[in-house]
């Protein structure tokens, strides 16, 4: 739909929304931006080291995780089509639970976005320095941090247009890699000392599951966090400008291909090399194209992985950005952020959040090293069980309060809600078994337990806050 053929808008929804955002987000921005807000740094760099420790029966993780992310966007799509607002599921949760809800759903994206945006920011300043050996990984970080407030400050357009690019670069590099590998597969090419062949599948002692199938399940927390963003979906409805037409395909489409992406890379990467030779911390796919002794491409995919968090930091920056504002609507956070520029933008909100992630790469000089990456990644991934746990709760007390009253009502409900709340919380108790192995001195570092430990003060932290705000919130009822 070009602009200028709004036949059927009404003043309501002319340019502005009642929420203050413009609405020009178009079908090309809304689709790249679900997709690309998945396929991050958990695909092309996360899967390595999941390989390394999972072994081939990493791809059942990948495609049961995929099942929960359909019956995730269902729930949401049925949220969206009754009513499209830029505060998402943070005002269904108002809505359907009460300030209460909202709070602690607003609270907890913050949280997860907050982590992610820290994680990837540290995985550019890793990856940069491949590049450029001398650059410290925090000076890169900063830079990136700077380039991508720059954009987001700018407009909701200029966003949408940086992640349409950046995104389809990701997609193309994917799909390059899926007819690549499969006709290496095919031809069983030499690869190094290895050949690329089904059999890699099931090469070693135990078949696909050289580690036990325990393995495969512990996983789930990490494999469930590489799908993180496919909600923005429900961010973005608010800014779009034909949410009705657009919703519907963006959720049938988004989950299918993010699935084939994601299931289909890993599978593809189980069988070209075996599983024990990829490795954490560097990404699967320059394994496979170093091994193959053609290393531009292993360059030109580092490339691409710096892209891939780019993205994914700045589709991070633009749905806070749009929660925060939100919450502070709603008397759950400062009033000063509901500021907006002349571009339409929530500026404040913005700029607050670049300042944590500021403050996020200066603790990782202070903390150093990768643990600090993978704390920040577990951490998020509570944030994550706990939005995607909030959104299936709005689904079925949206059902039980209204009944049917949604264009793109959720398949199976509420039972497919109820399986996918249950998913969550078993990952969510799986998360505490996490280890990481240290691959020079082979010390365990119980990566879970600390992510575990740090819920009670966060936990506390949400409990004072809620204190705080509870009396603004009464002056300010309104859900929008």
């Amino acid at each position: 739909m070009t602009q200028g053929h709004h036949h059927h808008v009404t003043t309501a929804e002319a340019e502005v929304t009642a929420e203050g955002y413009k609405k020009t987000l178009t079908r090309r921005h809304v689709q790249m931006i679900a997709m690309g807000g998945a396929i991050g740094v958990g695909l092309f760099m996360g899967a390595g080291g999941r390989l390394a420790s999972t072994g081939p029966a990493l791809i059942f993780s990948y495609a049961l995780a995929g099942v929960i992310a359909y019956f995730l966007m269902r729930a949401l799509g049925e949220l969206i089509m009754y009513r499209q607002t830029s505060g998402s599921f943070v005002s269904y949760a108002g809505e359907l639970f009460g300030a209460k809800g909202a709070y602690l759903t607003g609270w907890m994206y913050v949280l997860n976005w907050v982590m992610t945006g820290i994680a990837e920011l540290i995985a550019i300043g890793l990856y940069f320095q491949f590049f450029f050996p001398n650059v410290p990984v925090e000076v890169a970080a900063i830079c990136a941090l700077v380039l991508l407030v720059s954009v987001n400050l700018f407009s909701a357009k200029a966003f949408g247009e940086v992640e349409f690019w950046a995104a389809a670069l990701k997609v193309t590099a994917i799909v390059l890699f899926l007819v690549v590998g499969t006709v290496m597969v095919v031809m069983n090419t030499q690869i190094g000392e290895h050949q690329a062949s089904v059999a890699n599948l099931f090469a070693s002692d135990g078949g696909m599951f050289p580690r036990g199938v325990a393995a495969s399940i512990l996983v789930l927390n990490a494999v469930i966090f590489a799908y993180n963003a496919i909600e923005l979906v429900g961010i973005t409805a608010g800014e779009m400008e034909d949410p009705q037409r657009e919703v519907p395909r963006a959720v049938r489409a988004v989950v299918f291909r993010i699935v084939v992406f994601y299931v289909g890379s890993v599978t593809l990467l189980a069988m070209l090399l075996p599983w024990d030779q990829y490795k954490a911390g560097e990404s699967p796919f320059v394994t496979v194209f170093d091994q193959l002794g053609v290393r531009w491409i292993g360059d030109i995919m580092n490339l691409v992985v710096i892209t891939a968090a780019l993205s994914s930091c700045n589709s991070g920056l633009y749905s806070i950005g749009r929660v925060f504002r939100a919450m502070a609507n709603n008397g759950h956070a400062p009033r000063w952020l509901t500021k907006m520029n002349s571009h339409y933008v929530p500026y404040v909100a913005i700029l607050t959040v670049a300042a944590i992630y500021l403050l996020g790469i200066l603790l990782n000089i202070w903390l150093g090293g990768t643990h600090a990456f993978d704390l920040a990644l577990n951490t998020a991934s509570i944030g994550v069980l706990f939005t995607w746990g909030s959104i299936f709760a709005c689904q079925i007390m949206l059902r039980r309060k209204k009944g049917n009253v949604s264009s793109l009502p959720m398949p199976g409900s509420p039972w497919t809600s109820w399986i996918g709340i249950i998913s969550l919380v078993i990952i969510g108790i799986l998360i505490s078994f996490d280890t990481m192995t240290d691959a020079e001195t082979g010390e365990v570092f119980h990566l879970g337990l600390y992510t575990i430990a740090t819920i009670p003060f966060f936990a506390l932290a949400l409990w004072l806050g809620w204190l705080k705000v509870r009396k603004n919130v009464a002056k300010s009822e309104l859900y929008s």
